[in-house]
């Protein structure tokens, strides 16, 4: 028999729902498909919830794919109902604004059209248990004019509104009489440098389809206030990575920190940086609104969670970028999508038999991959395992680079979907080339 497609409106106000997800991201939606397939249907569906403010899905790790045209988001992204009837859990758009821990209850806002017609009123649901995922953004840290000048990348809708202004940037300089597109990106972690490599590719594609009289050039500036690149890497990994991207022609400013940002230029400690486009990549904050939620914030909003990811009140956790997890160093988990994933796998354990105590949440760093575009990719691989410096790079970096994102498919599709959605994937790129511009 046909399993019905789970209704929008399942967070209905009038019940108390046994275990609430907000969030639908990489830890989110792994730890809602995880308990839905452990319950199984129909207990799959009375049971969970996940909300998001969104319909679908795009793994954010993609996000700098969007943005530089390389990737169509209507194309990669899943359908939140699909995967809701798919792995036996219920799904509600709606984005949190309050919540009342003492009583168990939050509050969903009203949802508008796109001409600001309520479609949705706002609405109060009952809890049992609540698991936070609701992610982070980018640490402006006061830096004048990055608000308004600078473009972030923190969703969908973010990296779209880059592409349409990249789309017309690329047109504009085709026809100019400087013939040069200026681009700076302050950071210079995994975003950043992958970006970068993104926006060279797809130049390099536009300009080999135009007359040679349309021919521009296309100049990129990292702005990083670190010593170097990619930190949170080992010193082999930034160092490699460096010095493809020089190769490229990417211009590297390290130990330079942002003063301004204007709608022409960045004013740096290292003099300034000329740029028609500016994207802001650099640091993590959660979101300021955190505070008011009624439960222990840190430095950057993130909700403090103990070892079992329990938040200051009794049935409420928090995963992922939005939590301030304790790390097996003494500092706080970092915010990566392997860290959301393994605590998914935690949660799923914890909350699917309540009696028994999978003992305290460990990280595992299983090292770090960064594509640099083609079939180059470069990064440190299986943590301890070989020491921290085992070092991977160029198609083998790009094949495992591109084996976490169909991971992380599998977990949320199965292994026979994940290999028919990479196929399809492959050969529309092969037809359709590598640069969409819409």
């Amino acid at each position: 028999m046909t399993q019905p497609t789970p209704r929008l409106a399942t967070a209905a106000p009038g019940r108390v729902h046994d275990i609430v997800i907000i969030g639908g991201g990489a830890g989110g939606l792994e730890l809602a498909a995880r308990l839905g397939r452990k319950f199984g249907p129909p207990e799959g569906r009375r049971r969970v919830l996940l909300i998001d403010r969104s319909i679908f899905h795009l793994w954010k790790p993609s996000l700098h794919e969007v943005a530089a045209g390389s990737l169509d988001s209507h194309q990669e992204g899943l359908s939140y109902p699909v995967l809701a009837r798919r792995n036996h859990f219920s799904f509600a758009l709606g984005d949190l604004t309050g919540l009342d821990p003492t009583s168990k209850t939050l509050t969903l806002g009203e949802i508008r059209d796109q001409d600001g017609a309520v479609l949705v009123k706002p609405r109060t649901l009952s809890f049992n248990t609540l698991v936070l995922a609701i992610g982070s953004g980018s640490n402006l840290f006061n830096t004048p004019g990055a608000a308004e000048h600078a473009h972030l990348l923190e969703d969908v809708a973010d990296a779209e509104a880059f592409n349409k202004r990249l789309t017309a940037a690329f047109l504009a300089s085709a026809y100019s009489d400087e013939r040069t597109l200026n681009i700076a990106i302050v950071g210079a972690g995994a975003t950043g440098v992958e970006l970068s490599t993104e926006l060279i590719e797809g130049h390099d594609e536009l300009s080999a389809g135009l007359a040679p009289d349309q021919k521009f050039d296309l100049n990129i500036t990292i702005v990083e206030a670190a010593p170097r690149i990619l930190g949170g890497l080992p010193e082999t990994v930034s160092t490699k990575a460096a010095h493809a991207l020089e190769a490229k022609g990417v211009r590297l400013l390290t130990d330079a920190k942002v003063d301004a940002v204007h709608a022409d230029r960045l004013e740096t400690s290292r003099g300034p940086v000329p740029a028609d486009l500016i994207v802001w990549a650099a640091g993590v904050k959660a979101a300021d609104t955190n505070r008011d939620l009624g439960l222990t914030t840190g430095r950057i909003n993130q909700f403090v969670v103990d070892d079992h990811l329990r938040a200051s009140a009794p049935g409420v956790y928090a995963m992922g970028d939005c939590a301030e997890a304790p790390g097996p160093d003494g500092r706080p988990v970092p915010a990566r999508a392997q860290a959301a994933a393994q605590q998914a796998a935690y949660l799923s354990k914890a909350l699917s038999d309540p009696s028994r105590d999978p003992g305290p949440y460990v990280y595992r760093d299983k090292g770090s991959l960064v594509s640099l575009g083609g079939d180059r990719g470069v990064g440190s691989l299986m943590g301890n395992l070989g020491g921290p410096n085992f070092l991977i790079e160029g198609l083998i970096a790009k094949w495992a680079y591109m084996a976490l994102h169909l991971d992380h498919h599998r977990a949320i599709l199965g292994v026979r979907r994940t290999a028919l959605l990479a196929l399809s994937r492959l050969l529309h790129r092969r037809v359709s080339g590598r640069l969409k511009l819409h």
